[in-house]
């Protein structure tokens, strides 16, 4: 038996390694199934190449636990090593075997390059959890001898020969008293669900029961190993491999706990000028602003590596599902925290790139579907308007605007449609649109019955993307269909006349803000249609947008707590405005008053079917005419 000191570089490295190295000290496990995947993945090499003869059956991973003795075993039937190897990749801090096997590989085998260790101290974190930590290793040579390497946790340690018959290694964990919850069975088939799921070769924790046939009549229950992991998940396979239903038996995979079907997918296959594999789902979001984050997981090589993928995925994208998987992405030691390179940044141009292809693709291929879709997919697509340039112009030709009518209407189309009709007296193209048509359904009907098209936008981000629509095409404004009459959106030539005097005009001005006086309303005259209701309530554009965007960029400015601003318009020449000057009974003109402003809120705000319609009219003509 041999005592020796293990080469390091920094003093106290222990120290540091159990309290610094990782944030949180379950990634052990994962970093030690990760060197065992490692040695199983260059024994598979050394087979394809043929410099090893022996018969190799199919490799797994072994994870035991023995609580008497607390006790974890991570054990794999892979290459092994010898004594000399133990001295040099364990006994020589932040030297990597698997980084010179790969180099020594690379051109000569797929195996090599799903080797996942190149960090070199991965299995020191054994000794966060760890007072003493064994390896029992023996090496696919055929005359080295077996190996056992004992540490305390101190830079000393034991080599000495060992008789185990086995090729492969097992790496046993003494746990210490502050992490005895890493000898309890739910606690281990977590880590491995977590950080496991999807490694490459199978891995084995326990045994459970199987009922087999063994007659027409008759079953058994055996025993059968408990394989916790998927080592061919579906992004790994070429998309002409996979159907619809396993994509979908993928998805279920991933979330267990989700019930609806995604809208569709997007598998991303890339090798130059990085790698990178994986299957985005577009979950059906509707209007839900606020996006839930950490659904995307991030693998290396198959390796969980984390849920966090801000600086990977875009954000107008981080809500989607499903799973990155990239040796490219740099990390640090913990492989926690994602560093903002240029490799980064193309991975994020390209998953950019990669969607919206996919939207283009199935607006041309099935508009129709696509259009079915639109509503629980267009914050996605509305967001990524607002946030990246290159996205916003592939959008032109396939995000769609819904007209109240349920027809949908790319921006050409829709532009095409309205250029007749509605120009203004200045050549400006007005697009009207309304978050709610029923709520506004007595302005939206009098946009209607003027030959307009009304869009309807009742997204979060409406203000938004008007505003960035008005911003980059010429002589375009948005304006909401109640905010102010019709006539006055679209104005055209200026035709209409009053009935009043100005010193009418001023006195009925003077009389309505008398009886609203302390009000929220702003008295604005207008020469409208005799036939156009008497009152009109109207919203300023401006000030409305800017509170509604406001609202969605969390209070910015505090626009949203200034107090609602209403105009109401004031038709000089309906008749009851006339009533209203000529009668000489104070009172009865605020009762006129008060009563057609009534009348004129119910028609806006509850207005919804022809009878009410009708029945708010006749109120008018009553008024006018008693």
């Amino acid at each position: 038996m041999a005592n020796n000191k293990i080469n390091v570089t920094v003093d106290n490295i222990f120290p540091i390694i159990k309290k610094f190295l990782y944030s949180d000290h379950e990634i052990f496990l994962r970093e030690l199934v990760s060197n065992a995947t490692d040695a199983s993945l260059k024994l598979k090499t050394l087979v394809q190449l043929g410099e090893l003869k022996q018969e190799v059956d199919e490799l797994k991973i072994e994870i035991k636990i023995d609580k008497k003795k607390n006790i974890l075993y991570v054990i794999d039937q892979g290459i092994g090593m010898t004594k000399e190897e133990v001295e040099k990749y364990i006994s020589q801090i932040a030297f990597s075997g698997a980084e010179e096997f790969v180099e020594k590989y690379k051109d000569k085998s797929d195996q090599s390059q799903a080797i996942i260790g190149h960090f070199g101290l991965g299995f020191y974190s054994a000794f966060m959890v760890a007072d003493k930590v064994e390896i029992l290793t023996k090496s696919y040579q055929e005359d080295a001898p077996a190996t056992h390497w004992t540490c305390d946790g101190s830079p000393e340690f034991t080599l000495e020969v060992a008789d185990k018959k086995n090729r492969g290694t097992e790496i046993i964990l003494h746990i210490n008293k502050e992490n005895k919850e890493f000898i309890e069975e739910r606690r281990i088939h977590g880590l491995l669900t977590k950080y496991c799921k999807f490694m490459p070769i199978a891995i084995k924790f326990g045994e459970r029961e199987e009922t087999r046939k063994i007659e027409d009549d008759k079953e058994e229950k055996i025993k059968v190993d408990d394989i916790v992991n998927n080592p061919t998940p579906a992004w790994t396979k070429k998309p002409s491999e996979l159907k619809d239903e396993d994509y979908l038996k993928f998805y279920r995979e991933l979330y267990p706990t989700q019930f609806e079907d995604p809208l569709f997918w997007i598998h991303l296959n890339i090798d130059h000028p990085f790698h990178l594999t994986g299957i985005l789902y577009f979950p059906r979001l509707k209007n839900q602003i606020e996006i839930q984050k950490d659904k995307i997981q991030l693998y290396q090589k198959q390796v969980y590596v984390t849920d966090n993928l801000e600086g990977i995925v875009p954000e107008f994208l981080i809500s989607l599902r499903g799973v990155i998987d990239s040796p490219d992405i740099p990390l640090n030691v913990s492989r926690s925290y994602l560093q903002a390179d240029a490799a980064v940044k193309k991975v994020s141009s390209y998953i950019i790139r990669k969607v919206g292809d996919k939207l283009e693709s199935l607006f041309k291929n099935n508009r129709e579907d696509f259009e079915k879709k639109w509503e629980d997919m267009k914050i996605i697509i509305e967001y990524g308007m607002l946030s990246d340039e290159k996205f916003f112009k592939k959008t032109q030709g396939f995000a769609i605007y819904p007209t109240v009518e349920g027809q949908y209407l790319t921006f050409e189309d829709l532009t095409e449609r309205i250029k007749g009709n509605q120009k203004d007296k200045d050549g400006k193209l007005i697009y009207l649109y309304t978050p709610d048509k029923n709520i506004q359904h007595s302005y939206v009907q009098t946009a209607k019955d003027k030959g307009y098209t009304v869009l309807s936008l009742n997204s979060p981000l409406t203000p938004h993307l008007i505003q960035k629509l008005e911003m980059t095409h010429k002589d375009t404004s948005f304006v909401r269909v109640d905010a102010g009459y019709i006539d006055k959106l679209i104005k055209k030539e200026e035709n209409t006349t009053s009935k009043l005097s100005e010193e009418e005009k001023e006195n009925l001005k003077k009389i309505i803000e008398e009886e609203l006086e302390n009000s929220k309303f702003t008295v604005q005259l207008e020469n409208l249609e005799s036939t156009t209701t008497p009152f009109m309530i109207t919203i300023p554009e401006f000030m409305r947008r800017m509170k509604e965007m406001s609202i969605t960029d969390g209070g910015m400015f505090n626009v949203s707590q200034m107090p609602e601003m209403y105009h109401l318009v004031v038709n000089t020449n309906h008749d009851l405005m006339c009533k209203i000057l000529n009668s000489k009974d104070e009172e009865r003109k605020k009762q006129l008053i008060r009563d057609a402003l009534d009348l004129t809120l119910i028609s806006q705000n509850l207005l919804h079917g022809k009878t009410l319609t009708e029945f708010v009219s006749r109120g008018f003509a009553r008024l006018a005419s008693a």
